[in-house]
């Protein structure tokens, strides 16, 4: 039975789907599919034989009949990859490629693919001129398409020759009677029918193609239809390498997501519990050297523990504050006098930092490495005009502030490397997932575990801020700190203290109430006193201007504490806020 436009006995529901879904299973890119650059010579025929098997397989026989130009061999090209959606391409196999020619012609063969396209190059050893034949035998995988009520084979059985074919002629042999036949002839997205297509026998399982005169490029695509069930064989599918499909969101990615996540983030959580956390001591004894921890009741600091040292030890950051309340504790100690200067005469509110002859071997080391920043080769100055080598210092300053937490022995490490180098892994971690998301989104479709490491660093990065470990001795200096701190807060001085005694032990502990954030309500109860005593005008390490009185006190201190912070954070090198 012969036929242009019809299939051999064809039903009009099945020839619909056939020419609907025709064109678009090789719906690639035009380029795909035709050659760059023609070659010298011609193809005088191409005749396959495509014989399916039971398994879907389509063992294919190709005789090619080639007139040489000069040439070593010729190049045959295969698509072996079409767009099917967003998310995947068809893709078709051609493996086992062999040559064999009973006229001498070339029989390597090489096989690359190239994007879409499987190259199979056939090469002899010299130059040639005038007809060769060669026989080409190779198996394709892929071609079948379960439809409904009917399984179709679809292939560009012939073409991809980078030289014109003279006349092309394709056989489909299969193992049922074949239900519809259809072919195009073109570009692989052509809809145009060759020339011919028939049966060619009684038993109808045999389908002929045929087509004369193509050009470079074009193919001779074969289509026929079988029973549903005859080989069973599936279509063949492979991810696109997409945005969208590199980030897929299905079970495993979602599964394998929350287990990486659990991992990474359960093990920076034991860190933290083996690493990060505090020690305590143990039973009923503290630390060898600490005090107990008090309940709020006694009214007095850690033996010997400065306000600095307090600051860094409650937040494990030597920062602004804790060199505000050491400056305030070196003058309510007698190394430097803080005089306000009158803002009616200077226009502005600044204070003078007066330096006092005093040893200073009982001072710890950041604290002389402050009192040598503030009075560098001078003994007063300005607050408003701290820097130049200010700025510089207090880079030691801070240094020194943690080298001294070591030393008291409440912490094992710097509290400030131990954080640099948790961030720092961190970082390094979350570099590393970034770039194993990019690996990923590239290869695979797996990307999403990538964020998780990218989760994992981050957290691990700001986790770090939290890791610093105080020790046995360091908890409980703590813990006797914040009742301490309690007791601060009620703004209440133990009994039988009166008159200048009273402001001396309300002055001795405002540098600890900067650091607690209480300075506004203990400079109110350091007032409060100074107005109970008779003829308290000023204190020895304070000092205002004319017609100035305690009374103002309270103002003056939390204007001071403001300003001095202030000035230490617009300094270089100082940036721990």
């Amino acid at each position: 039975m012969v036929g242009r436009a019809r299939p051999a006995a064809v039903s009009s529901a099945a020839l619909a789907g056939l020419l609907v879904a025709g064109p678009l299973l090789f719906a690639a890119p035009a380029a795909a599919g035709t050659p760059q650059n023609l070659a010298s010579g011609r193809v005088l025929s191409d005749e396959v034989t495509l014989t399916v098997g039971p398994d879907g397989v389509a063992h294919a026989k190709e005789t090619i009949v080639y007139e040489f130009a000069g040439g070593r061999g010729f190049d045959r090209y295969f698509v072996t990859r079409a767009r099917d959606s967003d998310t995947r391409d068809r893709v078709y196999q051609v493996t086992g490629v062999r040559a064999a020619s009973p006229d001498n012609g070339p029989t390597g063969v090489t096989t690359t693919t190239q994007g879409d396209r499987t190259l199979v190059k056939v090469t002899g050893d010299a130059p040639l001129n005038g007809r060769r034949t060669v026989t080409l035998e190779y198996d394709v995988r892929g071609t079948i398409t379960p439809l409904g009520a009917l399984e179709e084979l679809r292939w560009p059985a012939i073409g991809g020759w980078r030289v014109p074919v003279d006349s092309a002629r394709a056989t489909v042999t299969g193992g049922a009677v074949i239900r519809n036949i259809n072919c195009f002839a073109g570009p692989t997205t052509s809809a145009i029918g060759c020339a011919q297509f028939f049966t060619d026998d009684h038993t109808r399982t045999r389908g002929v193609f045929t087509q004369r005169n193509m050009l470079p490029g074009d193919h001779l695509t074969v289509v026929v239809g079988y029973p549903a069930g005859t080989t069973k064989a599936q279509p063949l599918y492979e991810q696109r390498r997409t945005l969208a499909t590199a980030f897929s969101v299905n079970g495993v990615t979602v599964g394998a997501l929350a287990a990486l996540l659990a991992l990474l983030l359960g093990g920076f959580g034991l860190l933290y519990l083996l690493r990060g956390r505090d020690a305590r001591a143990v039973g009923r004894h503290a630390a060898e050297g600490d005090r107990p921890a008090v309940d709020g009741d006694g009214f007095a600091p850690p033996d010997g523990v400065r306000p600095g040292q307090i600051g860094t030890l409650i937040d494990e950051q030597a920062d602004v504050i804790d060199v505000t309340a050491t400056i305030v504790d070196l003058a309510v100690r007698a190394y430097l006098l803080i005089e306000e200067e009158d803002r009616a005469v200077t226009g502005r509110t600044d204070w003078t930092l007066r330096r006092l002859p005093r040893p200073v071997d009982d001072l710890l080391p950041y604290e002389r490495l402050l009192l040598d920043a503030l009075f560098h080769e001078r003994d007063q100055v300005k607050l408003s005009e701290l820097g130049g080598t200010f700025a510089t210092q207090l880079a030691e300053v801070r240094s020194a502030m943690y080298d001294d937490v070591v030393k008291q022995g409440w912490f094992a490490r710097r509290p400030d490397t131990v954080r640099s180098r948790w961030s720092t892994a961190g970082i390094v971690l979350a570099v590393l997932g970034v770039a194993g998301t990019v690996a990923l989104a590239v290869f695979t479709d797996l990307a999403l575990l990538g964020l998780a490491v990218i989760v994992g660093g981050a957290a691990l990065a700001v986790g770090g801020q939290y890791m610093p470990a105080k020790t046995a001795r360091g908890a409980t200096v703590l813990a006797h700190t914040i009742g301490f701190r309690a007791h601060l807060a009620r703004g209440q001085a133990p009994e039988g203290v009166e008159g200048p005694q009273r402001i001396a032990l309300f002055s001795r502990y405002l540098p600890y109430a900067v650091v607690f954030d209480l300075v506004g309500k203990w400079a109110k109860t350091v007032e409060d006193a100074g107005e109970q005593a008779e003829g308290a005008d000023n204190l020895y390490w304070y000092e205002g201007p004319a017609e100035w009185d305690l009374s103002k006190f309270a103002e003056s201190m939390r204007t001071f504490t403001l300003a001095t912070s202030g000035a230490i954070s617009q300094a270089r090198q100082f940036r721990s806020l």
